[in-house]
């Protein structure tokens, strides 16, 4: 018997970034041998025969490497290899999924619509993974924003605070999916389990994107097909009735590996705290990518996401504005009350590499919203008596059935261009998006409000004690409400309303369309140790009121927007950076027409001015980032808080918010995670036609915010696999809704912790997550006292994940 003669090859593979560079092919040619690296970057190949060979390091997400080996008999070879990213990576949207799964993220692509390494980018960044995520139990975006300083929660919707900004995530300015603007709920926040990392770039965006929020700019980015085959299921079960699942596979579809995909599924049926609140959620995204030649890459992506529950307006509480005076379990809904809502996006793109300096990409995206929804709510004030006083106790209610369907179009093209002149670096951006919106025809509103008429047979929409005679009034003297008002006095008071006996005023919503073009120019330089950044934009927004009636008018809008940001290496892992940037957000026409608003209303221009420093700590394992700004805003728009007319709006004349950021993300071993940050923020009304609003804070944005979560697993021993998690948020005191006359309500600051623990066997992983643990009674937000929004109290959830 003849036995061959064989060795063995292992190294480390890490990235240009000092990081471990995960799951790389690594094949020994002619010998059909390989293997992939392990989470710290390292790999071993047995039983090579003897000889020379060519070794291949290969990943989509880095560029290809050979090295040749001699392989000696009975000996083992040792090959250390780093890695630098792929020039595939180089496009609007990440076509491949991310390599990295760690908390921290090295590159963006929303920054300058091109793969940049983060310390490169000339403006503050922040990022959550979907690693972090995991780890603390988050489901939804509201739930991780805290990680990333200067954000908050607003309230219970699909809102957040960024610079002291207000975010709505149904408004397209400041909400994009892959780097596209995407129309999404407002009411519900959205979901994570299709989503690799959630971005947020701070400041106005505009120069990229087109109109965009002075705060910043949420993008989520949806998971995208790997080369690596990964499968895995997680399921989640805990306090208030909650129950989830979801799975994660991706993988080739092909053996020469040219088509991939990944699809991503999620469902939960959940209660709350709050009472008659529920979540019923379905996800279904599903990705696909094809590779046809090393020059080009298609990909085709879609999330569908439904949800079913009720819409809460918050906890009201008694007139004396003590937020404990009522359970924070009260929600003002009734048992036949719901939102039923349905979300598709879809997108395609193309990138195409013509040569190794030229490039172009190709984005197309189509974003549906439909909403079906029945609420009971406040009217915004306490019932009125028949003197004309308010009762403190009750709550002025009021009905309401609509329907709405919106459709997003997106369309971006744009080329790049790699090239130098002597000694400076070049890439330079040239392109050009659309963006149309349409709400679609057929969509209607019914409302029930105010009191009923002395006859019974209408409704008046607010009582007027000059006009008594007007109105049908009790035994009591006091106008009897079409919608029964809320008492706060009773334990239980939300009931299956007899809606057949309201009277409704009727609004059909009349078919709108909105639609933008955008030619922008972007230029990147490269000096030695000094880089530099220029951009300019010219914008055309066209609003269409009564689309496609004869009653159509149009309202067009436009603006030309500059970017300016200087990035200089202090040292290999210190940059420091300046940014000057404009923003432009156009009041939608239907606001500037309505009569109801106040307006006309100019348009929402802001303007930033930052410095900061990025870094990387303990050989690149922790980034860091220090972010000092002025962040002017002209032309905001606040509710007059006018019971009379909810629709009254009134606009200052200049906002600013100025302060300074830090933030630490990454690992300070490889068995020991760090997020912490802390922001300082003024953010106060400077300028304003109505003198009491003048040196106001500005609604939710408090001065101070901090958060800290670390966790360390045990890596050897008796008690390997087991880990710990712990963290803090805190958040200083903030104020309601402005008003313009009375003093805004004020939500008490307050710190929460949180804690984990882990245990991780094989494939499987078993963690349980409590939150709040010191079950301490807190308000995200609110508007008013009838409108606030508090935290959740304690709660567990236990998570159990399989990989195979």
């Amino acid at each position: 018997m003849i036995y061959a003669q064989t060795g063995s090859l292992s190294g480390i593979i890490s990235t240009d970034q000092d990081e471990a560079a995960e799951f790389i092919n690594i094949m020994v040619e002619g010998t059909g041998l390989g293997t992939l690296s392990n989470a710290r970057g390292e790999y071993q190949i047995d039983k090579i025969p003897e000889g020379t060979y060519w070794v291949k390091f290969s990943s989509f997400a880095y560029s290809s490497q050979k090295q040749q080996v001699i392989i000696k008999s009975g000996e083992n070879t040792s090959m250390d290899v780093i890695l630098t990213e792929g020039e595939m990576q180089l496009q609007t949207v990440e076509i491949l999924g991310r390599a990295e799964t760690t908390y921290k993220n090295t590159r963006s692509f929303i920054g300058t619509k091109s793969s940049t390494p983060l310390r490169d980018v000339p403006q503050s960044i922040g990022y959550v993974t979907k690693e972090l995520a995991l780890d603390q139990g988050a489901y939804k975006v509201n739930d991780v924003v805290k990680n990333i300083s200067g954000v908050n929660q607003f309230t219970f919707y699909n809102d957040i605070t960024i610079r002291g900004n207000r975010v709505k995530g149904q408004d397209v300015n400041g909400n994009l999916v892959n780097g596209m603007r995407a129309m999404t709920s407002f009411w519900k926040q959205q979901l994570i389990p299709h989503i690799e990392r959630v971005e947020i770039i701070k400041g106005p965006a505009s120069a990229l994107f087109g109109n965009s929020s002075p705060g910043g700019t949420i993008n989520r980015v949806t998971k995208k097909p790997l080369q690596e085959k990964r499968q895995s299921i997680t399921s989640t079960v805990g306090s208030f009735n909650t129950f989830r699942i979801l799975s994660d596979f991706t993988g080739p579809m092909t053996e020469d590996n040219t088509l991939l995909y990944r699809l991503n599924l999620g469902y939960e049926n959940s209660g709350s705290f709050r009472d008659l609140q529920y979540s019923k959620n379905l996800v279904v995204a599903p990705s696909f990518s094809f590779l046809p030649s090393d020059k080009t890459v298609l990909n085709f992506d879609v999330v569908y996401q439904k949800s079913d529950g009720r819409l809460d307006r918050g906890q009201a509480v008694f007139g004396d504005g003590d937020l404990y005076s009522t359970p924070i379990t009260r929600s003002l809904s009734m048992t036949n009350d719901y939102l039923k809502e349905e979300n598709i996006n879809a997108t395609i793109s193309l990138r195409h590499q013509f040569t190794d300096g030229l490039s172009f990409n190709s984005i197309f995206m189509r974003s549906d919203y439909s909403e079906d929804l029945l609420e009971h709510r406040s009217n915004n004030k306490f019932a009125n008596l028949g003197d004309g006083s308010e009762d403190p106790s009750q709550v002025e209610m009021r009905a309401g059935i609509r329907q709405r369907t919106w459709t997003n179009n997106n369309f971006s093209n744009y080329f790049n261009y790699d090239f130098s002149t002597g000694l400076i670096k070049h890439k330079l951006l040239l392109g050009y998006d659309y963006f149309q919106q349409t709400l679609q025809p057929g969509g209607s509103q019914l409302q029930a409000r105010g009191y009923f008429t002395a006859d019974m047979t209408g409704s008046i929409n607010s009582y007027n004690v000059n006009n008594k005679d007007l109105y049908a009034l009790d035994a009591q003297g006091n106008p009897i409400p079409v919608v029964a008002h809320f008492d706060l006095n009773e334990l239980h008071p939300n009931q299956m309303m007899d809606m057949t006996k309201y009277f409704y005023s009727t609004t059909s919503f009349p078919q709108t369309q909105l639609h933008a073009h955008g030619i922008y120019i972007q230029e990147q330089l490269e000096i030695g140790k000094l880089k530099v950044l220029l951009g300019l934009r010219q914008d055309y927004y066209t609003d269409e009121l009564d689309y496609k009636t004869p009653e159509e008018e149009s309202v067009t809008q436009s603006a030309l927007i500059p970017r300016l940001g200087l990035v200089y290496e202090l040292s290999p892992r210190v940059n420091v950076y300046g940014t000057y940037l404009q923003g432009y957000e156009p009041q939608t026409a239907s606001i500037i027409n309505n009569p109801e608003a106040g307006g006309p209303f100019d348009p929402l221009t802001s303007e930033l001015m930052e410095i900061g420093a990025k870094g990387d700590l303990f050989e690149g394992r922790l980034s860091a980032t220090m972010a000092l700004y002025y962040l002017t805003e002209r032309g905001a728009l606040y509710s007059a808080n006018d019971s009379g007319n909810p629709d009254l709006l009134v606009q200052t004349g200049k906002d600013l918010s100025k302060g300074v950021e830090f933030d630490l993300v990454g690992r300070i071993t490889d068995n020991w995670s760090l997020v912490a940050n802390y922001s300082y923020n003024e953010a106060t009304v400077e300028e304003s036609d109505d003198e009491n609003l003048i040196g106001r804070q500005k609604p939710n944005a408090p001065k101070h915010v901090g958060n800290l979560w670390t966790k360390y697993i045990i890596a050897s021993g008796q008690f390997k696999g087991l880990g710990f998690g712990l963290g803090t948020n805190f958040v200083s005191e903030r104020f309601g809704s402005l008003g313009s006359t009375e003093a805004p309500p004020i939500f008490p600051a307050y710190q929460l912790v949180d804690a984990a623990i882990y245990y991780k066997m094989n494939k499987f992983q078993i963690q349980m997550n409590v939150n709040n643990v010191l079950n301490k009674t807190h308000w995200v937000g609110g508007y008013d006292y009838l409108r606030a929004f508090p935290g959740a109290p304690r709660n567990v959830m236990t998570t159990v994940s399989y990989t195979f």
